[in-house]
């Protein structure tokens, strides 16, 4: 089994840009630690958020230690930063203008409260970025095949979305698409579609290879999305 996943609207850039699979990082392993030995590099060369469903986005110039986000942007180079996941969507960001890197944590809560989006303009406001320009890469994550919420999901997350495919009602299931839903985020954002690339796979439907927190029933292990400029 692969360890990374490259999404190739990334792969001609000067960027190294991936997501991991479960065989990355064993349950009980730090993904920080499994990285720092993949890669040959310091742990101090990486940097992930403290995760906790907020529409927050970090600017990590703005002073070290984590801080509590869910997306997190830099133009610092030889870094890496990222998210991890087990279910919710991890999508990278690349302005190869302004070259400027971001990673984004997109569960249900943080796709309501608009957390790409606020990632987009956070790139604009701070480094100039224009939406056009931008490059996205949304990972895999738990899909609409196997993703049954309660109404208010469904109604909390178009506030942010409006109307789409994202989401459906089988018989009396709701089911919603989080990746569909980011994606169309992105694009009312002003991302053109043809500058993202979207994972068809399903985390719920894949446990081989990768970590789902449903599947899993409850605690599992996670996998990652990183980005780094060099």
């Amino acid at each position: 089994m692969s360890l990374f996943i490259t999404p190739p609207n990334l792969a001609s850039f000067p960027v190294r840009a991936f997501f991991t699979t479960r065989a990355f990082a064993g349950m009980d392993e730090r993904i920080e630690e499994a990285l720092a030995a993949a890669l040959d590099i310091s742990e101090r060369s990486i940097y992930m958020p403290v995760q906790k469903h907020t529409g927050n986005v970090h600017v990590l110039e703005d002073g070290p230690g984590p801080a509590v986000a869910d997306a997190v942007i830099t133009r610092t180079k030889n870094i890496f930063i990222g998210v991890v996941v087990a279910d919710c969507v991890p999508i990278l960001l690349f302005d190869p203008v302004r070259e400027v890197a971001g990673a984004v944590h997109a569960g249900w809560r943080g796709t309501a409260k608009g957390i790409l989006k606020n990632a987009v303009e956070t790139m604009t406001a701070h480094y100039g970025t224009a939406a056009g320009d931008v490059r996205v890469a949304i990972g895999p994550s738990i899909r609409a095949c196997s993703y049954e919420v309660g109404r208010e999901v469904i109604e909390e997350v178009q506030k942010a979305t409006g109307e789409g495919d994202y989401h459906d009602k089988r018989e009396d299931r709701y089911v919603i698409d989080l990746s569909s839903a980011n994606k169309i985020q992105a694009m009312a954002s002003g991302i053109e579609e043809s500058s993202i690339w979207q994972s068809e796979e399903c985390t719920f439907c894949n446990p081989g290879k990768y970590y789902s927190y449903r599947h899993a029933g409850g605690s599992t292990g996670r996998q990652g999305g990183f980005i780094g400029m060099w």
